[in-house]
């Protein structure tokens, strides 16, 4: 499943925004657009790490499979960002 939503949060001492919901599955438009381009990069990568340029594709497709669920919390002694992408 791809990833169709990602929520952003910022938190510092004075200034706190609202939860930010990004529509990511708008992103697929441009990707889809760019995909050629996409997929020459990933070839001329992988024939440069002298890898499989299937294995390479799969790869990355396997990792924006698994965004969906992901939940990234950095924090610092005054701040916070969250991102969860749904």
């Amino acid at each position: 499943m791809i990833p169709s939503f990602a929520m952003l949060q910022l938190e510092a001492p004075h200034f706190r925004t609202p939860r930010l919901w990004l529509p990511l599955f708008l992103l697929w438009i441009p990707a889809l657009l760019l995909s050629p381009l996409i997929f020459i990069v990933i070839y001329g990568l992988a024939m440069a790490g002298r890898i499989s340029p299937w294995r390479a594709i799969a790869v990355f497709w396997s990792i924006v499979c698994a965004l969906p669920g992901a939940h990234v919390h950095v924090s610092t002694h005054d701040s916070k960002v969250l991102v969860r992408i749904l």
